[in-house]
């Protein structure tokens, strides 16, 4: 088991430092196409982030293990809400910005809601992934209409000097090298958390919930952090709210594509439930925030916090 914990460590070394070469590629690519900043934070960033459980979760999904994809997708929205963004706030106040009410919390319900509807059979198959995908079409559709440029409203946080960009060359090198990592790390990782969940005999679902999760969205929790502690108000939230929504629209379609099946039912009652109620209370709490024009407060994220521990010890107690 110890080599299984070390190739685990190893593997999430291995998805972070390939995402980071991965968005680094595509990045350089984009600008050597001539594609805005704006399109590229709003793509390539996001999706940099998810790259992790998004590749793990494909490798889960391909090795015959639906449930640990799934549980890393449920885990890291309950991560991300319960850990990243906790710890942000109780470090810095956030101040949530107005155009949550009006675009992504409401989508972040929508998607969480119907996720919920998808599970309520007990089978997560193709025709729940076509649903998800399409959704994820439509959110994408309506981001691209919508998209005005914006550019002088955000604020480029790091006026980072404008340099030219990288060889066509380089950038495909860096692709390449990227997304093969994330590959290789995604297939060790999985493989030793399988053999670490028949050892101890827990099931699959539950190492993707907690080891898997946990790790894919440390990309989450750095990005979160830092982005409280500069004062980036709009973006700390902004990235825990997009990642949950593609965690959803992206990494969790690929059980029921590739290997469709029944779904366990603590993952529905126990970990969708959480994940609900922590998206709902966000909700609120954002809600009330905006409406008072007031900042969301450290209480909210011990709350956030204990119910995070509240979850893990009921999960932990019916292992």
């Amino acid at each position: 088991m110890l080599l299984d914990v070390v190739i685990i460590s190893l593997g999430f070394v291995g998805l972070t430092w390939g995402a980071d070469k991965f968005v680094s590629g595509t990045s350089e690519i984009a600008k050597n196409l001539g594609v805005s900043p704006l399109m590229i934070g709003l793509t390539i960033v996001a999706l940099g982030t998810s790259a992790p459980e998004i590749f793990s979760s494909a490798v889960a999904a391909l090795n015959g293990q639906p449930a640990l994809a799934i549980g890393n997708s449920i885990g890291s929205n309950i991560f991300n809400i319960g850990i990243a963004l906790a710890i942000a706030i109780m470090i810095k106040p956030l101040t949530p910005p107005v155009s949550l009410l009006r675009k992504e919390l409401p989508a972040l319900l929508l998607v969480s809601l119907v996720t919920g509807i998808l599970f309520v059979d007990g089978h997560l198959g193709l025709l729940d992934s076509f649903i998800l995908i399409a959704m994820l079409a439509g959110l994408g559709y309506a981001l691209i209409r919508k998209k005005t440029v914006r550019d002088s409203d955000l604020d480029t946080e790091e006026e980072e000097e404008e340099e030219a960009p990288a060889s066509l060359l380089r950038a495909i090198i860096y692709l390449v090298f990227g997304l093969a990592l994330l590959i290789l790390s995604a297939e060790a990782l999985v493989r030793a958390a399988t053999s670490i969940a028949e050892s101890i005999g827990v099931s699959a679902g539950v190492i993707g919930l907690t080891i898997v999760a946990l790790g894919t969205s440390l990309p989450e929790l750095a990005t979160t952090v830092a982005c409280a502690l500069r004062g980036h108000h709009d973006l700390a939230i902004g990235n825990i709210v997009g990642s949950n929504i593609m965690n959803l629209l992206i990494v969790l379609p690929f059980p029921g594509l590739l290997s469709p099946g029944p779904i366990e039912s603590s993952l529905l009652v126990r970990d969708y439930v959480t994940m609900l109620a922590m998206t709902l209370l966000l909700a609120i709490i954002c809600y009330r925030a905006i409406k008072a024009k007031k900042q969301i407060g450290r209480l909210s994220g011990v709350t956030f916090l204990l119910m995070y521990i509240g979850w893990f010890v009921v999960l932990y107690t019916q292992l």
